[in-house]
Formats: structure tokens, C-alpha cells, sequence
């Protein structure tokens, strides 16, 4: 278990163990002398402001992290428009990728969104980029302070929905995420199927989960989580829900990865696991698309975001 340490000393030590675990299990770069530092609050760099006026910085006071915690936000040009001062808008938050985490790791995502949304081609939605936590989107059993899946379900939605014009249920509420973000938006999906009604994870390192499954919660000597706390379980226990009298909310899904990307074939075969266990699901294989949200976002990002858009329209007329 890491050891919770403050200040440098613990963004040194969680940084080199976090770094050679690499993301989603592929040990791909070399380690580097400076390991990655971990902070709660990071904020958008001037270029950033510049580059994205339409995306806004902002915290809120964490019970969970006894301090603040800091999140990207996008608000849809027709937010701001006077003739749409008491409209409510749906929210869909994303995961970014890597470890540890950061809020700004996938704002250039924004300028897709940002298009999409002021050509008209996607109807108006809220993104908001989530801080992940050490161990970006993990909560480690018995650490009070690496709990990150925690902190954005229990406070960051919570937030949200107070202080912008969200509707503040399940109808209007979407989870997505590339890579680390991917592995993410696959666990708390199924976790907490009252929250979100759509969801769309991407390139996820299902290897790594898989392998997490088999070994009693470990991904590492030095890294374990709580049994169960991966996405081959949860969909099992999902699919279990589903099944009871009592059943869990249906949430609809969209698998994405790009056909040249390094978890091109473990999303195959986690979705082939979705298929066997009875949970319905859509798939979009990005031709020519490597390892990169980018990428995929340039190329398909109209399809995903229409997709939740579709969700939360039907949700809506139902």
C-alpha cells in the first residue's frame, strides 16, 4: 500500500511508483529522472486562456482532500445567451488519461467540442474535465487522501450541479474517457448506473483491469485495490442488476478506440465479455486512429458527442 506522504516527498514517491507502472499497464516509455509531481488544483496555463477563452478554471473546497480541488469547465455558447438565462443544460464528464492526475490533460479536446457546439452541428452541453487524483480515477482502499474516484462522484458532480444550470439527474448526466480515463469511465459507469445514463469509454487498458481481476486487486507489488474494482467485474455485477427483480438502470454505452491504437485488441475482447455477459453496447473502431483522444476526437468526436446528445433527448421525451 503507498504510504501518504505531504508535500515533495510524496509527490516524488507516488510519482516514480505511479510513472513505471506506466498508464493503463503498457510499459512503453523509459522512466524518466523527474517523475510527475501530483496537485489537486492546476490551474490553465496563459496559453491555455488564450488559445480557449470559451474554457473556464475553478475549484471547490474538497471535505474528502481537506483542501481544494480544481476542475476545467465548458460552457456551451447558448449558455450565456440572455434568451436562455433559466435553461438547463446536460453534462458530460471526462476522464482524462495518464497518471497522476491533472484537470487541464485533455482540455485540447475543447476545441472540437467548442465547434461542434457553435456551428450547431451537436446540441448544447457542459463538459466538464475532471481531476482524477493520484492514481487518476482509483480510489486505494483504506487511504484517505488517494481517493479520486471519490472526490468526483460524491463531490465534484455534487458541485456542479449546484453552482451551473445542469439537470441535476441521471437524464442529463454522461461519463467519458480516453486510455487511464477509459479504464475510469468503464468502472464507475457500472458502479453507479444511477448517475449517468450515458457512457462512452475509449481506448481503455483493459489488460491491466483484467489482469487486476485475476490477482485479488493487484496491478502491481505496490499498487491494490479493492477486490471487485475493475471493469471485468463490475460489468459482472452489472449484468447481475440488470438481471434481479430490483434491477440497475440501463445505461447506454459506446465503445471507442482507434484500430492502430496499442489496446486496439483488449477493447475487442472486453466488449466480446459485455456481448457474453447480455449488456447491450455499440462499438466505433476509428480507422487509422492511434493511441490518442485527439486524434479520435478530430475524426469522430461529432458521432460521440451526438451520442450522448441522442441519450439525453430520449431520456428527456421518456
Amino acid at each position: 500500500m503507498i504510504a501518504v506522504m505531504n508535500g515533495l516527498v510524496f509527490n516524488l514517491v507516488i510519482g516514480v511508483l505511479l510513472f513505471c507502472n506506466s498508464v493503463d499497464g503498457q510499459q512503453r516509455a523509459a522512466v524518466t529522472q523527474k517523475a510527475p509531481s501530483f496537485r489537486w488544483v492546476n490551474p490553465l496555463s496563459e496559453n491555455q486562456k488564450k488559445v480557449y477563452p470559451y474554457l473556464r478554471h475553478a475549484t471547490f473546497a474538497s471535505k474528502i482532500v481537506k483542501g481544494k480541488v480544481g476542475y476545467c469547465i465548458y460552457l456551451p455558447p447558448q449558455y450565456t445567451e440572455p434568451s436562455s438565462s433559466s435553461q438547463k443544460f446536460p453534462v458530460v464528464y471526462y476522464l482524462h488519461g495518464g497518471r497522476p492526475g491533472s484537470e487541464t490533460k485533455s482540455v485540447r479536446l475543447v476545441q472540437f467540442i467548442h465547434k461542434a457546439m457553435k456551428s450547431g452541428v451537436v446540441p448544447p452541453m457542459i463538459y466538464v474535465f475532471v481531476n482524477g487524483g493520484p492514481v487518476s480515477h482509483y480510489n486505494l482502499p483504506g487511504d484517505s487522501e488517494v481517493r479520486g474516484a471519490d472526490v468526483f462522484i460524491k463531490e465534484l458532480i455534487p458541485h456542479v450541479d449546484e453552482k451551473y444550470r445542469t439537470i441535476a439527474q441521471r437524464t442529463g448526466r454522461a461519463i467519458e474517457g480516453f486510455s487511464q480515463g477509459g479504464r475510469g469511465t468503464g468502472r464507475l459507469m457500472f458502479r453507479y448506473p444511477e448517475l449517468f445514463c450515458s457512457a462512452s469509454p475509449g481506448g481503455g487498458g483493459h489488460a491491466t483491469e483484467k489482469k487486476i481481476s485475476e490477482n485479488g486487486g493487484a496491478e502491481s507489488d505496490n499498487l491494490v485495490f479493492a477486490p471487485g474494482d475493475n471493469t471485468w467485474d463490475l460489468a459482472t455485477a452489472y449484468a447481475r442488476g440488470l438481471r434481479e427483480e430490483v434491477a440497475s438502470p440501463r445505461i447506454e454505452i459506446l465503445v471507442h478506440v482507434g484500430d492502430k491504437g496499442y489496446n486496439h485488441s483488449i477493447n475487442l475482447d472486453w466488449m466480446k465479455h459485455l456481448k457474453s455477459l447480455g449488456i447491450e453496447h455499440q462499438s466505433l473502431i476509428v480507422p487509422n486512429a492511434k493511441h490518442s483522444a485527439r486524434e479520435i476526437y478530430e475524426a469522430v468526436g461529432v458521432r460521440i458527442m451526438n451520442f450522448h446528445a441522442k441519450q439525453f433527448s430520449q431520456e428527456v421525451g421518456s
